[in-house]
């Protein structure tokens, strides 16, 4: 069984400042990930080894306190989960939609009013 979190999203409003902070706290470099007009610096990582990708994220029209820490879900089809969100109880926040050559995200908001994601390759 795969681990069920395939990728984390950290929303900043300064990412010259959160980059910064992010470098010099885990001693790594981050690298830039082009993904439209979303500015994404990723934290790296190998897809082959344990563990879970992510990226600093600034959004434009995204201010004040942002959406906090983002967790994306594996799926085959994130339209699929997409469309058991709201009978679950929850809201679709956005559907499926292309995130280039990065496959999928769908965008959702559970019962308790946290937003999560759902990526998937096709």
């Amino acid at each position: 069984m795969n681990n069920p979190v395939r990728w984390f999203e950290i929303y900043v409003q300064d990412m010259g400042r959160a980059r910064a902070f992010y470098e010099q706290v885990l001693g790594r470099r981050l690298v830039a990930m082009q993904s439209g007009d979303i500015e994404m610096w990723g934290f790296g990582g190998d897809p082959a080894t344990a563990g879970t990708a992510g990226a600093l994220v600034r959004v434009p029209g995204v201010t004040g306190g942002g959406f906090g820490t983002m967790v994306y879900f594996a799926t085959d089809d994130c339209a699929i989960e997409a469309a058991r969100v709201a009978e679950a109880g929850g809201r679709l926040h956005r559907g499926k939609m292309s995130i280039g050559q990065y496959g999928y995200v769908a965008l959702a908001v559970d019962t308790e009013g946290n937003m999560f994601g759902l990526h998937s390759q096709r």
